[in-house]
């Protein structure tokens, strides 16, 4: 069946000054043509979206140690937008994000909500504490379990012998960059990696060693690594505590505006590559590929023809074509949402602080009650035996007197 893809294809790449300056027009004109009642169909109607794209154009998140720029060219600090702010994680980077997309959306009305020289209305952006944020960071610091199953991940013999491979780049990497050797081989090798693309993107000069093809092989470093961490070792177990979580709540997001008949149509998360990662990587769609500035995965609920819910999914990476459809494996392009849900239980904890050993995980009920049962038992027995004591007791003392 075809559908008009045009519906909602929210994010570019923001790769110059010019995307910037259209992204706010650009994103109005979209969410226009959704809310005037985007069909796939005559008998299928777009209920509900929601948007979770990584945050647009940065300086690097930090500067290797011989880096001959360092911090003078980014005059906004490390980890900064260049030219627009936005929400979600509380990151100056995805908070700048969101008031952007925000702009675009609700541009001011007439008269402006403030004074006529200030052509902005202020939207409400939400956000918690990194150190609390479940939903969108990837709680590598704060779960002990998904800690261990990194670990695990690192000391597996498969990953190493493919790390082994690199041994000579690593080395010379660390004689370029600064970095120790051990760095390098656990996550720094993407901090490179990114601070050099980060550099190149604005036009700066990078140093005699960094070619395109080391950097083309950093890329493949950083992707194996990326693969690694989410996909090839135990991903359902990862999943529970990283991108299932979001996804646990993407689903409860439609449920509630179906139960509530809340006018809510949209909800956008503006966060990092590393949420979109785990995210896929818990719907098991995961290409492999690091995902771009301002890359959007969209869910798009449907009310189909008999009453019944649908969803489809598609990801934006690429300004220049249409977006992707990324059905999850064992459905497909809308897949009924009764489905989907079986299809993405596996990933969904109950019980996430548990799992991820921050305190124990409460006992099955039967255990329970076969507990209460033991220690019903065991306490009349305790209480029989004191009884008896105390009548030999009592008798001993009257034949005593």
């Amino acid at each position: 069946m075809k559908r008009r893809r045009s519906c909602f294809s929210i994010m570019g790449l923001f790769r110059d000054r010019e995307t910037h300056r259209m992204f706010g027009q650009l994103f109005l004109i979209l969410f226009l043509i959704l809310t005037l009642g985007c069909q796939s169909s005559q008998t299928r109607m777009l209920k509900f979206v929601v948007a979770v794209f990584r945050h647009g154009d940065r300086s690097p998140i930090e500067s290797y140690p011989t880096d001959p720029h360092r911090d003078t060219a980014w005059p906004q600090g490390y980890g900064q937008l260049t030219e627009i702010y936005v929400r979600s994680t509380d990151y100056d980077r995805t908070l700048m994000s969101a008031q952007a997309n925000l702009a675009g959306l609700f541009p001011p009305k007439h008269p402006p909500p403030i004074t006529e020289e200030l052509l902005w209305q202020p939207i409400p952006v939400h956000s918690v504490p990194r150190s609390i944020d479940r939903l969108l960071k990837t709680p590598s610091k704060h779960c002990p379990r998904f800690r261990e199953l990194m670990a695990e991940t690192f000391r597996n013999e498969e990953y190493q012998s493919i790390l082994k491979t690199y041994k000579g780049f690593i080395q010379d990497l660390a004689n370029h960059t600064g970095y120790p050797v051990d760095k390098l081989a656990v996550r720094k090798v993407w901090r490179v990696y990114d601070t050099l693309f980060c550099q190149r993107t604005h036009n700066l000069s990078l140093p005699a060693w960094a070619t395109q093809e080391v950097i083309h092989t950093l890329e493949q470093i950083a992707s194996f690594e990326v693969v690694s961490s989410v996909v090839s070792h135990k991903r359902k177990d990862k999943a529970r505590l990283a991108g299932g979580v979001l996804v646990d709540a993407i689903l409860g997001n439609f449920t509630s505006a179906v139960r509530r008949a809340s006018p809510l149509k949209l909800i956008l998360y503006s966060a990092h590559d590393s949420t979109l990662i785990t995210l896929q990587a818990a719907l098991d769609i995961y290409s492999g590929r690091l995902p771009p500035y301002a890359a959007c995965q969209l869910f798009e609920f449907y009310q189909e023809e008999d009453g019944s819910y649908s969803l489809g999914l598609f990801y934006r990476n690429d300004s220049a074509r249409e977006p992707l459809a990324t059905p999850v494996p064992g459905c497909g392009t809308p897949c009924p949402l009764t489905r989907f849900s079986e299809l993405v239980g596996d990933v969904i904890a109950e019980d996430w602080e548990g799992e991820c050993g921050l305190r124990e995980t409460a006992p099955p009920s039967g255990v329970v009650v076969g507990l209460a049962v033991a220690v019903g038992f065991l306490s009349a027995v305790l209480l029989s035996t004191l009884a008896l004591l105390v009548y030999r007791r009592g008798n001993y003392f009257t034949v005593q007197k």
